[in-house]
């Protein structure tokens, strides 16, 4: 099952800078993840510094 980013997202964009597929992109508000490229690999979690990325 694809990553997800919850509403705590700050729209920094670090979770897209470190995605190896290019799975993440700005959305209104705060970054998505295409569930279509998402290889559930955890980077944009590792990443991400507010926690706002998590296994769907």
């Amino acid at each position: 099952m694809a990553y997800t980013i919850n509403n705590e997202c700050i729209s920094c964009g670090a979770c897209a800078a470190d995605c190896p597929t290019d799975a993440i992109s700005e959305g209104d508000g705060k970054f998505v993840i295409d569930p279509a490229k998402c290889i559930d690999c955890g980077a944009c979690a590792g990443t991400c510094p507010v926690d706002a990325a998590n296994a769907g």
